[in-house]
């Protein structure tokens, strides 16, 4: 292993880490929707994990397909800054709507008591597929040009691991992140505020949108 691929791979590393931290969009949603929604810890746990493969394994196709066909770094990443608005702006139209949705419940006078929202007998919650594939248009922008292009100058192997490191450790971080939060959300008591869950989920999560689209986070 040469000087270089072991820097790659501590790069790859840090990288994955710090960009899962510093990015709320992340982790806040799935927080936000697994206490509104009242997931299991076990379907937090398994929506985490899918989305976060999802977002990885879009850059990781696109850059395999930019590093074969020789197509300039500088085109895949103007592509995935195209993406990166597209996420953002889903994700904020996302979370509007579901604001508005919170807040038609509560002028409705629902009884906070019966605000589950869970799959029902003959319908499918559509909203885990909505943040999948928000997250499967969301690039990982440090991946393709820091990380993938470098290391595929070495080696095929070098290219392979770099991608394996960073994928594993955004994928985990999120993960741990979700499942530490929302285990302490749940343990706070919000009887009175239970029927607001649904209005500050989707505030939550049209704020994390605006982040990412106007604060660069």
């Amino acid at each position: 292993m040469n000087n270089e691929l072991t820097a790659l791979y501590i790069t790859a590393a840090s990288l994955g880490f710090i960009h899962t931290i510093f990015g709320p969009d992340h982790y806040l949603p799935f927080i936000m929707m697994a206490r509104a929604r009242k997931w299991s810890m076990a379907k937090t746990a398994l929506i985490t994990l899918l989305c976060g493969l999802g977002h990885i394994m879009s850059s990781v196709v696109l850059g395999i397909v930019g590093i074969v066909m020789g197509i300039g770094v500088m085109k895949l990443e103007a592509f995935e800054a195209f993406r990166g608005n597209l996420a953002g702006w889903a994700l904020i139209t996302f979370g509007f709507v579901y604001f508005v949705w919170g807040l038609h419940r509560i002028l409705r006078n629902k009884p906070h008591t019966h605000l589950h929202v869970e799959d029902k007998e003959g319908k499918k919650n559509i909203t885990p597929w909505v943040l999948f594939t928000i997250f499967v248009l969301g690039p990982c922008e440090p991946l393709i040009p820091i990380l993938m292009y470098p290391a595929a100058k070495n080696s095929i192997m070098g290219l392979v691991w770099v991608t394996a490191i960073f994928g594993s450790v955004t994928i985990m971080t999120m993960f741990t992140i979700v499942m530490i939060s929302a285990l302490g959300v749940n343990l706070i008591p919000l009887r009175r505020l239970e029927r607001y869950t649904h209005a500050l989920a989707g505030g939550t999560i049209c704020l994390c949108g605006v982040a990412i689209q106007f604060l660069g986070l």
